[in-house]
């Protein structure tokens, strides 16, 4: 127990602090696609210029060239476009410059991994804490020369880092090399064009508070009618005074509806973002805003009625709820989900699940779930697992930060506290220690069902070790196993027994005093004698 690491203490989840709306735009006249469609190609082609002049600044960017650009893109659009282009622009920089950070330091540990290997002679064992050798002399040389080829590309990401150069792409990398992957992906080039054109286009405005209905350039009313301010180049589009175009279709947000209107109404800031889903060939209209975190409650409080512990899997939650003891309540549940297909589907998956177990934990009168703190990103890396391909695939694929993400958000609107635990040997020791004492004929238990007990004994503060086993003399109470033990699967056995009326004797009936003088016994010992045993205490003989 030596070489373990330290367990970080378990913590209350702090709660969203924003909240993001969608509605669909289905009655929209062709003229409102064409609108549009203009309005987002012309705003795209702004936006891009931006971008590439705020990559072109790169670390000598100033308030006074952030002020000029905008200038520019007034000029082209309006002053509330221009605040909107350029705010995403920063936004866009930053998260570059966060991937770029990232991808250093993932060069770095792959670095660190294969020149710790390449001192070891080939074929050595590795420890718990440090791989060991490769395993030929081949894989050793075919390593060599990955090291060479990661130390040059940390030499070039270092280097544009410190010259603060980044890589963008607007419409996104993925859809940008689908382009040469046509078949594989099957599309056509006439679709391919059609979604790397919406995903370049910009429709998004961010919200001020004090202006009517909480933004000024994308305006939603509290009944549903969209308005869009036009930019000056297509402002003979508009349909509206001051140069707004009014869409002939309703956004109806059927999710928190009542508070975004609330909200409007107040005119306080609400951000839209209208886009095109060129696979259904819809449109979408987003809304966002901020709100102030809620108050974390003090971990006990929130223990109070007990905690559910779940396991986060590939194709599942396993979770099973525990009292303020720590002790198994129940059966295990398990809520499943499909992780294959594309993006949308797989969100939608992992919602359905996390409202499953919600509800689970509603009805159960639970007001705390305890889940795993995961972050796989420094576990996932080729040189650390090196062959073991599908189990980086596993946990590649698995939504560990969405879903931390989406059930905070989804348990603060149900007043369900997420306590987030530290994840080293929940498995383990759950399998160890849990796996086999709660299985029996009718039920099998799995080691992810044994890891959620773990999980949620360790957010209580309990040991994940069962309680140790009692003395062999004291198991039997010295003298032999008690016949008047219950069996473990008679119902409330461990409660004190029911008070029966009437004698205690099992063979007789509550009723039995009464009709007793005028029955007859079946056995030979219950028949009545009036003869009397006598013993001699010596023996009688001739």
């Amino acid at each position: 127990m030596a070489d373990l690491r330290p367990i970080a203490a378990p913590f209350v989840v702090p709660g969203p602090s924003g909240v993001a709306l969608r509605a669909r735009l289905g009655d929209l006249t062709p003229e409102d696609e064409k609108v549009l469609r203009l309005v987002g190609a012309h705003l795209g082609s702004l936006a891009s210029n931006d971008l590439k002049a705020r990559c072109a600044d790169g670390l000598e960017h100033s308030t006074e060239s952030w002020a000029a650009r905008k200038r520019d893109l007034t000029a082209e659009s309006s002053s509330r476009w221009a605040g909107s282009i350029t705010k995403a622009t920063h936004d866009q920089w930053a998260l570059a410059r966060r991937c770029q950070a990232a991808h250093m330091q993932s060069l770095e540990a792959g670095i660190t991994t294969i020149r710790h290997r390449l001192s070891l002679p080939a074929g050595e064992k590795g420890t718990k804490r440090a791989p060991g050798g490769y395993r030929s002399a081949h894989e050793w040389f075919q390593k060599t020369r990955r090291l060479h080829v990661l130390e040059d590309r940390l030499d070039q990401v270092r280097a544009e880092r410190e010259a603060g150069r980044v890589h963008v792409v607007r419409g996104g990398k993925r859809l940008l090399g689908t382009r040469h992957n046509l078949d594989k992906a099957q599309l056509t080039e006439a679709e391919w064009r059609e979604r790397w054109e919406a995903g370049r286009w910009f429709l998004q405005a961010d919200g001020e508070s004090g202006k009517r209905f909480g933004n000024e350039t994308i305006r939603i009313t509290p009944e549903g009618d969209v308005s869009i301010k036009l930019p000056a180049p297509l402002a003979d589009l508009a349909n509206a005074k001051h140069g707004r175009y009014v869409l002939a279709a309703k956004a109806r947000f059927p999710h928190r509806g009542q508070e975004r209107a609330d909200r409007v109404e107040a005119n306080r800031a609400v951000a839209y973002r209208i886009h095109y889903d060129t696979g259904r060939g819809r449109w979408y209209v987003d809304a966002s805003w901020q709100i102030p975190p809620a108050k974390t409650i003090p971990l006990e409080a929130a223990l109070a009625d007990g905690v559910i512990g779940v396991d986060t899997n590939a194709d599942h939650l396993a979770a099973w709820r525990l009292d303020t003891h720590g002790n198994p309540i129940g059966r295990p549940r398990r809520f499943f989900y499909d992780l294959s297909g594309n993006a949308q589907h797989r969100d939608a998956q992992v919602r359905h699940a996390l409202t499953q177990l919600l509800n689970w934990a509603k009805s159960c009168g639970v007001t705390a779930i305890a889940i795993e703190d995961l972050d796989f990103q420094a576990e996932k890396t080729r040189e650390k697992h090196g062959r073991k391909r599908r189990f980086r695939q596993l946990i590649s694929g698995m939504p560990t930060g969405r879903l931390r993400a989406r059930l905070a958000s989804m348990a603060d609107a149900t007043g369900i506290a997420i306590i987030a635990v530290d994840p080293a040997y929940t498995s383990i020791w759950g399998a160890q220690h849990w796996q086999k004492p709660m299985a029996n004929p009718s039920r099998k238990t799995t080691r992810h069902d044994a890891a959620s007990i773990a999980i949620g004994r360790r957010a209580q503060g309990h040991p994940i070790r069962r309680r140790t086993t009692p003395p062999r003399g004291h198991q039997s109470d010295v003298h032999g196993h008690r016949t008047v033990q219950a069996d473990r699967r008679a119902p409330e056995r461990e409660g004190p027994r029911p008070r029966i009326p009437g004698p205690r004797t099992r063979s007789v009936p509550p009723d039995a005093a009464s009709t007793r003088a005028t029955r007859t016994s079946k056995t030979v010992r219950g028949v009545r004698s009036d003869q009397e045993w006598v013993q001699d205490s010596l023996l009688l003989a001739d």
